[in-house]
């Protein structure tokens, strides 16, 4: 997966497309992510200790990484994420529309 936690994505998919939010939470084995306002759905929740009143709640539900784009930081724009690797060696991701290191 090139996108991870607190990377702000653009979704390009689905009922929510055009939508842009911050990873909150990242499923790498089952290849999704939990993108904060993006995927809303409602959900029967009986009382708990940690939510004292039960009810239907909303909440965010994983969505597909393929439905997501990773909005460049300098460029502001949805882009592919390319690998290169810097004069130390490290390898960081960056952007294929204006090449900036996104790390």
């Amino acid at each position: 997966m090139n996108v991870r936690k607190g990377d702000l994505v653009k979704v390009i998919a689905g009922r929510d497309k055009g939508k842009e939010g911050r990873i909150v939470r990242s499923v790498p084995k089952e290849e999704r992510v939990v993108v904060e306002k993006v995927n809303l759905v409602k959900r029967h929740q009986k009382p708990t200790p940690d939510l004292a009143q039960g009810g239907i709640i909303t909440k965010e539900a994983p969505i597909h990484v393929s439905n997501v784009m990773l909005v460049c930081p300098s460029c502001k724009k949805a882009t592919r994420v390319a690998h290169k690797f810097l004069d130390n060696g490290k390898k960081v991701r960056a952007c294929k529309k204006c090449g900036a290191s996104i790390e």
